[in-house]
Formats: structure tokens, C-alpha cells, sequence
């Protein structure tokens, strides 16, 4: 199998994780198992096969910047490092969705946090850690805490009128 081909593999699985991320966050399987578990152990299985395959073909390291992008001349190579991205970030998203579940911050808000883990890795880590102190400190974020029920898609259940009477039956300090 090409570069290529392994790419497009990859990334179609690693894209069935977010999408199970994004719309079905409180299927415990899915954050926990799927997302959570195979999908990166799968991402980091293939990483190494790669690497064993493939290391040695070509100069470069990891001593300078110079040294990256000449190990990164190598497809293979390449392809192994952006696997490394898929499954890390993977398993990051997956870990906003288990902490978020057990502090009660709203899938709502973790949705942009997510997309930013998916674009930008570490900013949507950042992102949710942001989302995640201001609502347990019971801040502006406290939106969180609502009871929006088994909300399995963005905006699913939610209308004005029921958010609005969720938020006038909490008090904001």
C-alpha cells in the first residue's frame, strides 16, 4: 500500500472518532472506548508499524529544525508524523468529553473546543481548560451546568424558550 492510500485510510478513521465525539458525547463507549481507546491504539499501531518499516531511509532527526524537515522529506516519514497528530489529537478530544461528562460542563461548550483540538491541537486543549475553570468557579460558563438532557447533536432539544427557563431557574453569583 502507497503513502497515499494510508493517508486516506487513516484520516476516514480518524474522522469517524471526531464525528462520534462531536454527536454522540455521552455514549460512555464512545468517548471511553471507541474514541478514547481503539481508534488512537489503532492510529499509534500503524505509527509504529511506520516507523519500523521506514526508519533509517532517510537523514534527518530530531536534533535541530533543519534535521525534522529532512526526516519529513520522507513520505513514509511524513505520513508517520501526521498519524502521530491523528491519534494524540484523537485521544485529547476524547479526554475533553470524559472530563467535561464528569464536571458537568455542557456538551455545548465543549463542541468549539473540540473543533479547535481537531484544527490546532493544542489550542482546543487550552480552549477547554479555559471552558472548564470558568465553569467550575460557577462563572459566566456555569450555562454548563444545565440539564439539557441527552443532547446527542449541537443544538438537539434545545430551544430558546427551554434554555431560557432552564438559565431563570439557576441563580449566578
Amino acid at each position: 500500500m502507497n503513502p497515499q492510500k494510508i493517508f486516506a485510510i487513516c484520516n476516514l478513521v480518524a474522522m469517524g472518532g471526531w464525528t462520534l465525539l462531536l454527536f454522540t458525547p455521552r455514549k460512555h463507549w464512545v468517548s471511553t472506548v471507541l474514541a478514547g481507546r481503539v481508534i488512537p491504539l489503532l492510529l499509534a499501531t500503524i505509527y509504529l508499524c511506520l516507523l519500523v518499516a521506514h526508519w533509517g531511509e532517510s537523514a534527518g532527526g530530531f536534533g535541530s529544525l533543519k534535521e525534522v524537515a529532512s526526516l519529513f522529506g520522507n513520505p513514509w516519514m511524513l505520513l508517520a508524523g501526521w498519524i502521530h497528530y491523528l491519534a494524540f489529537d484523537l485521544f485529547v478530544g476524547a479526554w475533553e468529553v470524559q472530563d467535561a461528562s464528569k464536571n458537568a460542563v455542557s456538551h455545548l461548550l465543549v463542541i468549539p473546543c473540540l473543533l479547535l483540538t481537531f484544527l490546532f491541537g493544542p489550542i482546543g486543549l487550552l480552549s477547554y481548560f479555559a471552558v472548564r475553570t470558568v465553569v467550575l468557579r460557577g462563572g459566566a460558563g456555569r450555562v454548563g451546568k444545565l440539564n439539557l438532557g441527552e443532547v446527542t447533536g449541537p443544538l438537539c432539544n434545545l430551544t430558546v424558550s427551554s434554555a431560557w427557563e432552564s438559565l431563570s431557574r439557576h441563580s449566578y453569583q
